[in-house]
């Protein structure tokens, strides 16, 4: 019989609002991370501080900001009002104060819970406030949301503004680094919706003139149709075209906070953009014809926004403002109005999109029949798939919680990784796909493929994403393959599949290289796992006469240690593609034909790497590589 725990008043505690911090830090900025991914916490953390100085430029104060990064610590400067001087500790460490509560100084920012700058000074290990205003500055200096320097305001010649810098607490935020491409695309997102803002990330500028037009136009993968359409109007700014690709690609924002998740306003200009070209054509085409390779970015301005987290990354508003017009009927109102006009008078573009959705809808019927029998396959696979181990939480379950942040689906070689991944996993947020052999090389081809593969249309099936991105079960899916050529090999096929099949996996922040380490080096009072020889060749010289193995694949790690590489310490690599990058320029060098071009590339960066340490320290020769 099982002793009943005694449950009374001192099982009762009361957390002061630093210790829930964190405690519970997902509460507040989502998932931890390393930085590998872009919505990880410590970019929340950079963002939240920035938010505030949006919000001064919003309000017509102060047109620049600089964001410093070096070794850790974290620099926001901006030059708006500057924080009343009476209230600058309040501010950062009294949770629920701040100015948005009133909509009369802050109508529609982003921050209104007054929570944002005391979770990253809670987060922080130090963190700096000071603020510049009236001549005089008041400055104060934090350690984990306590205060630890209290300066006494003083006269100063500086511009006001308000300067904030932190470093992330290492006891949270575990072998940690910012990843320059992840905040360089925060700077470009923040400077195409605020116009006229200017932004410096370690001296580098950022300036947008056109807004959501910029935006998309460096974002875009593959070349458009038609030029970028761009229709502006009060609180809503829309910019859209189609590409040369598959599927659907959506940017969105509110109140200049980047929604990676979505919401009810891209749910909504989803619906009312087919429902307008409907009503333009009239003809009442498929909803999938009509969105089909359709690019767009999306951006409104809402009065009290409701968030679904924290961390802001989805719309929950039902209502543009509270008792206002529906987030719905405002869209649509907006684009039949504007894109109507605006399709009347570009017959150009009208006609392009009408061909893009016949192209769309001829593919459709084309592969009507093959899917059908696919979906039926996919059906009676699901019910007994031997390649996918699946895990009970889903990225896109109603309902989930902080977890499903950690939804993580490993792509994996044969049976050997696939066993030690699945004994070793957590079998409540992680599943495994294993594949047999290496997958076709899907440059060039059609979307038939994906159907008449069997993995191909399995693995498809695994992510829900037939359809569209909303329906993604896992938020990160990993290439788990082994760190040699064959390796090497099967990430290439693998990215250059969902590259040409599903981008906005890739361009969402989805995907991923799994590293693990490549040598083992102990002794018998420690054991060091190595993920580079520089690695290595520490851990010789640090531990005496050790034992070192190399790791050939996967499957050579047990999987006792194996959980050791896929727990809270993962290491990702994030599959991110350049500012300015090509997709069809990309795979036609890399899996096109064998170009003279691409030969001369592989003998100008041809590398071989020699092992110089003596063998006789070692179980398992090194092999060359290449």
């Amino acid at each position: 019989m099982v002793e009943e725990t005694e449950y009374n008043e001192d099982n009762i505690r009361s957390l002061d609002w630093k210790e829930h911090m964190r405690m519970r830090p997902g509460m507040y900025i989502g998932k931890l991370g390393d930085g590998s991914a872009a919505d990880d916490g410590i970019y929340i953390l950079l963002k939240e501080v920035i938010d505030n100085s949006i919000d001064e430029f919003v309000m017509g104060n102060g047109k620049v900001i600089e964001v410093k990064i070096k070794d850790r610590k974290v620099t926001v400067r901006d030059y708006g009002r500057g924080i009343p001087l009476g209230k600058v500790i309040d501010c950062v460490s009294i949770i629920n104060t701040g100015g948005k509560y009133d909509s009369r100084a802050f109508k529609k920012s982003v921050g209104l819970n007054g929570v944002g700058t005391k979770a990253v000074n809670a987060l922080s290990n130090y963190f700096e406030v000071l603020s510049y205003r009236e001549d005089k500055a008041k400055r104060a200096e934090f350690s984990q949301g306590n205060i630890t320097k209290d300066y006494k305001i003083e006269a100063s010649t500086q511009r006001k503004g308000t300067m904030m810098s932190f470093i992330p607490d290492e006891k949270i935020f575990h072998n940690y680094q910012y990843r320059v491409q992840h905040v360089q695309r925060m700077m470009w997102n923040y400077v195409h919706l605020n116009p006229g803002l200017t932004i410096y990330f370690n001296g580098e500028k950022f300036y947008s003139e056109n807004g959501l037009k910029d935006l998309l136009t460096s974002n875009l993968s593959a070349d458009p149709f038609y030029p970028i359409v761009h229709l502006k109007g009060d609180d809503i700014e829309v910019a859209f075209t189609h590409a040369k690709k598959y599927g659907e690609e959506y940017y969105s924002f509110v109140n200049g906070q980047h929604t990676t998740q979505g919401g009810t306003h891209q749910g909504a200009f989803r619906e009312m953009y087919v429902k307008t070209i409907r009503e333009f054509y009239g003809k009442e085409f498929e909803a999938v014809d009509v969105r089909q390779s359709l690019v767009a970015a999306v951006s409104v301005k809402v009065v009290e926004p409701v968030f679904e987290s924290q961390t802001k990354t989805k719309l929950g508003s039902q209502e543009i403002e509270p008792g206002g017009m529906s987030m719905k009927a405002f869209i649509g109102d907006f684009l039949k109005r504007e894109l109507d006009n605006f399709l009347h008078k570009n017959s150009t573009v009208s006609e392009e999109i009408l061909r893009q959705i016949l192209r769309s809808e001829r593919e459709r019927k084309e592969l009507s029949g093959i899917r059908k029998i696919a979906r039926d396959n996919a059906k009676k696979a699901s019910l007994h798939n031997k390649k996918l181990r699946d895990c009970k939480i889903h990225y896109n379950q109603e309902g989930a919680d902080e977890r499903a942040n950690a939804t993580t689906l490993f792509i994996t070689e044969g049976d050997s990784a696939s066993g030690s991944i699945t004994k070793s996993r957590d079998v409540q947020t992680q599943a495994v796909f294993s594949l047999r052999g290496k997958p076709l090389n899907v440059y060039g081809l059609t979307k038939k493929v994906v159907y008449e593969n069997e993995e191909f249309n399995l693995l498809q099936s695994a992510l829900n994403i037939e359809e569209s991105l909303e329906g993604l079960r896992y938020n990160q899916v990993v290439i788990a393959t082994d760190a040699d050529v064959d390796g090497m090999h099967i990430r290439l096929l693998l990215v250059t599949f969902f590259l040409q099949f599903f981008p906005e996996l890739v361009s969402n922040g989805h995907l991923y290289i799994l590293q693990t380490p490549l040598f083992r080096v102990r002794n018998r009072q420690e054991t060091r796992y190595c993920y580079s020889d520089e690695e290595r060749q520490k851990a010789i010289a640090d531990l005496k006469k050790p034992e070192i193995t190399r790791f050939k694949g996967l499957g050579e790690i047990s999987p006792d240690e194996f959980k050791n590489f896929i727990n809270e310490n993962i290491r990702l690599e994030p599959v991110v593609l350049g500012k300015d990058s090509r997709l069809n320029d990309l795979l036609e060098f890399y899996m096109g034909k064998n170009t003279p071009d691409r030969q001369v590339f592989i003998m100008d960066n041809l590398r071989v790497e020699k092992d110089a340490v003596s063998y006789t320290h070692l179980t398992l020769p090194t092999n060359r590589e290449v």
